[in-house]
């Protein structure tokens, strides 16, 4: 039998796995891009002097075996401090799966919500996600409890007066896009996609060939659509803004 500090340390490097996501193939993946990975744009969005309660760092695990790891269920969520503001974080890790939801990501997701409408914080979205992972979206979409639960929680959020703010940095694509437009406050980087179906889809639906960046763009989205607030150069620029913005909430 092992010894209790034995069974620490195992699960002490457990965890430092789960810490690295989808490693470091993952990592390059997004700086190829232009984008930073979820933890380094924390460690950007993030008060440095206050802490930062991670939550739910073990959901998934064990579980999807047959399509690989899913480290935290792809999303990153838990408590921290933003320009002296208390709030609730949920982000998206595209460095796992390119951050496709998995059952237990939208369960990690809709309990984030929870928190934060009990606490009465703001909840900040940084949105990097490829959507439904589609082998299991019978999973995903049949309960109550399940996919649209997010979306009423967003207008429950909504109405009982608690901020919610959206960053799409990266790939926000089918029943992902309907969350930011529920919030207040919508950043959007350049490079970055907010659309219900991308360029092929559209092209095998309706024959139809359009650029990416005028079906579901950022300059598009603030220019012509109006459905985005700001629209940001890069990361570092739209993580500046959400802090800028928090900074303007009453204490």
């Amino acid at each position: 039998m092992p010894t209790l500090l034995e069974i620490c340390e195992t699960i002490c490097r457990e965890e430092q796995a789960l810490l690295q996501g989808g490693g470091k193939s993952g990592a390059d993946r997004q700086r190829k891009l232009g984008r930073l990975p979820v933890r380094e744009r924390l460690a950007v969005l993030l008060d440095r002097d206050r802490p930062f309660l991670e939550l739910g760092l073990w959901a998934a695990h064990g579980m999807y075996s047959e399509w690989g790891k899913v480290p935290a269920a792809g999303v990153i969520t838990g408590l921290g401090w933003i320009s002296g503001q208390p709030c609730l974080i949920a982000a998206n890790d595209a460095t796992v799966k390119a951050g496709a939801m998995f059952p237990q990501s939208v369960k990690k997701l809709i309990r984030a919500q929870k928190i934060a409408h009990r606490m009465r914080v703001p909840i900040v979205y940084l949105m990097d996600s490829a959507g439904v992972f589609l082998p299991l979206q019978d999973e995903i979409f049949p309960d109550e409890d399940d996919f649209g639960r997010i979306f009423r929680n967003n207008s429950i959020l909504s109405a009982d007066g608690i901020p919610q703010y959206a960053a799409v940095m990266g790939n926000c694509i089918a029943g992902g896009a309907y969350l930011p437009v529920l919030c207040d406050k919508i950043l959007m980087t350049e490079g970055s996609q907010l659309c219900l179906a991308g360029p092929a889809l559209v092209k095998a639906a309706i024959g139809q060939t359009v650029d990416p960046e005028e079906l579901g763009g950022a300059s598009m989205h603030s220019a012509v659509s109006g459905t985005v607030d700001f629209h940001e150069k890069d990361d570092e620029a739209c993580l500046k803004r959400l802090r800028s913005l928090l900074a303007l909430l009453p204490d």
